[in-house]
């Protein structure tokens, strides 16, 4: 008889046994690493909203900031050749000047909420908060991040509780809630 060639059952089963020992360990870093750059993007995204905001007030001063995010964001058919509006100034992107981000309504972006409210009841608004939370705690990511007109992005950790709904301005101000970002 000719001997066969080819690898036997043990050896196949040894190397996949390999594979699923590196597959458990590689999985989560890279969900961890997913979740950071979330974080990031969140902050970031915040920042984009305060240099915004500082735009619209410029831009309307009639209207002080905006009192919420569609106001940051295009119209349905996109910026008009006629230019920016109260209503919709062309400042952010659709996806976070969203229809839904209207009043305390949520704009979803990179596993985050995010929300944008004015302190006051009526133009000229004079302050705003700004805040994101992610989607999935500790799946999107893991911190709740606020701004505000003084443009510091604070965030604060372990706030599983707070999420899906807008920071309130009290809140943001707390030094004991929220932390500026490093």
């Amino acid at each position: 008889m000719r001997k066969q060639k080819g690898f036997s059952l043990i050896e196949l089963l040894i190397v996949v046994a390999i594979i699923l020992i590196i597959a458990a360990i590689a999985i989560p870093n890279l969900l961890r690493s997913k979740m950071s750059a979330n974080n990031s993007a969140a902050a970031s995204t915040l920042r984009t909203i305060n240099t915004s905001e500082v735009t619209y007030s410029t831009t309307f001063p009639a209207q002080g900031y905006a009192n919420g995010l569609f106001a940051l964001g295009p119209p349905a058919g996109g910026c008009p050749a006629t230019g920016p509006t109260v209503a919709n100034a062309c400042l952010v992107d659709s996806t976070i000047g969203c229809a839904a981000g209207v009043g305390a309504g949520a704009c979803p972006k990179s596993g985050f909420n995010y929300y944008l409210q004015s302190t006051a009841a009526a133009a000229p608004f004079g302050d705003y908060t700004a805040t994101a939370d992610p989607i999935t705690w500790e799946g999107t990511g893991n911190k709740v991040y606020c701004t505000q007109a003084d443009a510091v992005i604070k965030s604060k950790v372990g706030a599983a509780a707070s999420l899906g709904a807008p920071e309130t301005a009290a809140n943001c101000k707390t030094p004991a809630t929220y932390a500026p970002i490093q």
